[in-house]
């Protein structure tokens, strides 16, 4: 009995030292629980454009504490780009976002949150047909921006690489492939490979990985210096080959293959569905123009769905090129691409679509055979038939035929992936409970949020953490007093 009593005294007395210790740790540092500090991003893509609040603990040195996505706003109506005769109205779609930021991000932090807005690849098109115009839009877009509280700090437009390696950068860091924190605040290098990205945009789409392998073509090539490490990135974009502008230049081809006739059969539409549409709304692009017709732009031409998969594949495959490559190995139209190697991450329409095959449609979506498998089910599935699955998605179902066989013939005879390498690609939306995109590699760079080099190995002791100290005192402590009350009473009862 004497023995156990001693026990439960040597656990009191070590109760007791570890009070000790976290008052000596604590006494340097009387803080109260961490405020967050907030930062503003408007992706302004090409179909639309989407706000992103982010926000990480102001307590970390250097604003190195992990950013997490506080919350977003999907912004009304189309993309910037489409503001091109109306500058003013860009601006002025945005003010319910904005709105929104100005509730979202505390009172008292508006003035130190950074905002930016970055526009991609429908804003790179309007600048190649109508540099005046893209100025103008960008112009109305800062000032409306400027009128808030927030620290803006300007507007651009991205070239594709910085598309692709920013998102390459967002999926990495949120995956905490470059570095994470342990849970006592020392950064740990995880030692673990990077993921590939892929981005499929309204306008343009992105692949971008490390690799070992000889960049031939230096502009695909980004050297980056992340937490002390060095990677070598391959990236490219490829303008026009983003959703929106794959449909139009995919009915220009259907328009080219039936001699542009009243009446048109577009076998990457179900049976059963018919749309009236004028030439104009195929040749108002970059992408298209060089194939418009001599006709004038205001004829109607009724064009109806026939829901031919084969068919659909032979025109899709014509809007690529895989005849011409100056180097040892291309992707297509004449891009040097080394060989995909490790995990990949699709995100945006590649996501969309492949959710679409898996939820709408009931099939797994594994190897490419299983891709091109549901992109014939779904080109060979009637209007009607979609209609009954999938209500809500009106406005875009017919389409899914044409953008799933493209995805099939993107990865596979495009970038290469094959049986072994396309499983080793997730389609997801988000990495945790923050959107993946080009958006929050934005902001971590223009912010020096990731230091090029590695940071001090331990930081102080991080609030959250003293607090879980202070916990296992007062429990351990309680234990041994209940214990040693517990053990009194028995050596009183088994006394008398």
């Amino acid at each position: 009995m004497v023995r156990r009593v001693a026990a439960v005294l040597l656990l009191l007395a070590l109760g007791c030292l570890l009070g000790i210790l976290l008052l000596c740790l604590g006494s340097g540092d009387t803080r109260g629980p961490p405020g967050f500090k907030y930062g503003i991003v408007l992706d302004a893509g090409s179909s639309h454009t989407a706000m992103f609040i982010y926000k990480w603990p102001a307590d970390k040195e250097n604003d190195t504490g992990v950013v997490s996505e506080h919350s977003m706003c999907d912004v009304e109506g189309p993309g910037i780009s489409s503001y091109s005769s109306n500058p003013p109205a860009a601006g002025t779609s945005l003010v319910h976002c904005l709105n929104q930021a100005l509730r979202d991000v505390p009172k008292e932090k508006h003035a130190g949150t950074p905002l930016y807005l970055g526009a991609t690849a429908g804003m790179r098109l309007l600048n190649i047909a109508n540099m005046q115009a893209s100025d103008a839009v960008l112009s109305a877009v800062a000032a409306m921006l400027k009128s808030y509280p927030f620290d803006f700090r300007g507007s651009k437009i991205l070239s594709g690489e910085e598309e692709g390696v920013f998102g390459w950068v967002t999926a990495n860091y949120l995956l905490e492939n470059f570095i994470k924190r342990g849970w006592l605040g020392e950064w740990i290098q995880p030692q673990k490979k990077t993921l590939g990205a892929m981005d499929f945009g309204g306008a343009s789409t992105q692949i971008t990985f490390e690799t070992r392998d000889t960049i031939e073509d230096p502009r695909n090539e980004v050297m980056l210096k992340l937490y002390g490490q060095a990677y070598k990135v391959y990236t490219h974009s490829f303008l026009c080959y983003g959703r929106d502008q794959v449909l139009k230049r995919l009915l220009s081809k259907v328009l080219q293959a039936e001699s542009y006739q009243p009446t048109v059969r577009h076998p990457c539409w179900p049976t059963g569905y018919d749309k009236s549409l004028s030439l104009s709304s195929v040749y108002d692009s970059p992408c298209t123009v060089k194939e418009r017709p001599n006709l004038a732009l205001n004829t109607t031409v009724t064009v109806i769905g026939t829901g031919n998969s084969s068919l659909c594949a032979l025109h899709v495959s014509r809007l690529f090129d895989f005849t011409t490559c100056s180097f040892s190995r291309c992707s297509f139209d004449g891009i040097f691409q080394p060989e995909v190697s490790g995990n990949f991450i699709a995100f945006s329409a590649f996501f969309y679509t492949v959710d679409f095959i898996q939820t709408v449609m009931g099939r797994p979506v594994h190897l490419p055979s299983d891709l091109k498998d549901a992109a014939k089910t779904i080109c060979a599935t009637s209007w009607s038939e979609l209609l009954q699955k999938a209500p809500k998605l009106e406005k875009r179902l017919a389409d899914y035929c044409a953008v799933s066989t493209f995805v099939y013939l993107l990865t596979t005879k495009g970038y290469n992936f094959d049986n072994h390498s396309f499983p080793n690609i997730a389609f997801q939306k988000k990495a945790g409970e923050t959107s993946i995109g080009w958006a929050l590699g934005y902001m971590l760079n223009l912010t020096n949020m990731i230091p090029a080099e590695k940071p001090s190995s331990h930081k102080s002791m991080l609030y959250n953490y003293w607090v879980i100290l202070i916990l296992l005192f007062v429990v351990t402590t309680l234990t041994s007093l209940v214990t040693a009350v517990c053990l009194l009473r028995r050596s009183k009862s088994s006394a008398i």
